[in-house]
């Protein structure tokens, strides 16, 4: 298979393309690198290691360290994520919330979980505020059928919500400069102003716990390394505001079934979503890009290479819990006695499987969907 020129990697808040080089990324960020302590930590405490932690999907972080001590001493903590409602949920979207389920079982955390259906709205997104509010209210939808606690988890919607968050927005907006802002988003005179607002109510979601609660809970934030610049800004004006800094723990980006760059729904045909039919998802994963040969014959002789793999990332990062299977599949690659077609319906089979069995309980959480929402 001919070998392209390497994307430039673009990484933001709001776009990431191009070909993913954390190592810059972690340089480029200043954040911590992951040493091998914290995943035994967190895997001490829940009485396994989940498969992103044994994996180094989780690549880097924020004061995890600072936060686990905090819960070792016996205090509470609590753990934020979100969505940006834009359209429909894809299994990219949906990595960091199967941690987030692992962290919320493991330290019986409370979550709160931010639809910023304002955020899709003021950005250039094209979309109506009517939609971006339907679609936090669908989105939720998968979180619910992700397994979360009904009784820990609060889902809200920017919008809908604003009562209960306007007055802590308020209080980190006075604390941070539109110079500071535009030297952390890059944000330029033609920009409307909700768009140099929104980063005070994606900061306020660290302090949401605290505030409703009237402690200072230690609030850990896994996401995506892409949403880092939020909460950088935050962690300068925490302490100010009498709050602890809040710590962050940073994923890898799921690739997306074309070459280079993160799955996007942008790009449908490179994205499995919650809702696709396992027909119409296997048809993307029969149409992937692989580390394959042209022909089955080359495979043979010469074998891939998984390391550029999309089919083989899905099985790495989602689909294949067995270490020792992986290692198989990767080693049949490169050996040339996998085809790529072979292993493509495999995964297909597989992910046609957990669809159905997610769907269903993506339907059940219709029925629940106001015991998560914030009270």
């Amino acid at each position: 298979m001919s070998k392209e020129k390497k994307e430039e990697m673009v990484v933001t808040p709001w776009d990431v393309s191009g070909d993913m080089d954390y190592d810059r990324l972690i340089e480029q960020f200043g954040v911590q690198r992951m040493t091998p302590d914290i995943p035994e930590r967190i895997a001490k405490q829940a009485g396994f290691k989940h498969l992103q932690l044994r994996r180094g999907i989780y690549l880097s972080h924020r004061d995890v360290d600072w936060w686990l001590d905090e819960y070792e001493k016996g205090k509470k903590v609590g753990l934020y994520t979100g969505r940006g409602p834009s359209g429909n949920v894809h299994l990219g979207h949906m990595l960091p919330w199967f941690f987030t389920k692992y962290l919320q079982d493991a330290f019986d955390a409370d979550l709160y979980f931010q639809m910023t259906d304002d955020e899709k709205f003021v950005f250039p997104y094209n979309l109506t505020l009517e939609q971006t509010v339907a679609n936090g209210y669908d989105n939720a939808l998968d979180v619910i059928a992700c397994g979360f606690d009904a009784e820990k988890t609060h889902i809200f919607s920017d919008t809908e919500d604003i009562s209960h968050l306007y007055k802590i927005a308020l209080n980190v907006a006075k604390r941070v400069t539109y110079s500071t802002a535009k030297a952390v988003f890059g944000f330029k005179d033609s920009d409307n102003i909700g768009m140099i607002w929104y980063p005070a109510m994606q900061a306020m979601t660290c302090f949401l716990q605290s505030e409703r609660e009237g402690a200072n809970i230690p609030c850990l934030i896994p996401a995506a390394i892409d949403q880092d610049p939020y909460w950088r800004m935050t962690r300068d004006i925490a302490e100010k505001l009498g709050y602890s800094k809040p710590a962050q723990i940073h994923a890898k980006f799921l690739p997306g079934l074309g070459q280079g760059g993160k799955m996007s729904a942008s790009q449908p045909e490179t994205a499995i979503f919650t809702k696709d039919p396992p027909e119409v998802a296997e048809n993307k994963i029969m149409g992937a890009f692989t580390g394959g040969q042209p022909t089955v014959r080359e495979q043979r002789e010469k074998g891939g290479d998984p390391t550029i793999c999309s089919i083989y990332a899905y099985y790495y990062f989602l689909f294949e819990e067995d270490d020792g299977r992986l290692v198989e599949l990767e080693n049949d690659c490169r050996s040339g006695a996998l085809i790529c077609g072979d292993c493509k319906a495999r995964l297909a089979k597989v992910i046609g499987r957990f669809l159905v069995d997610f769907q269903e309980k993506r339907e059940k959480a219709k029925d629940v969907l106001d015991d998560y929402f914030l009270k």
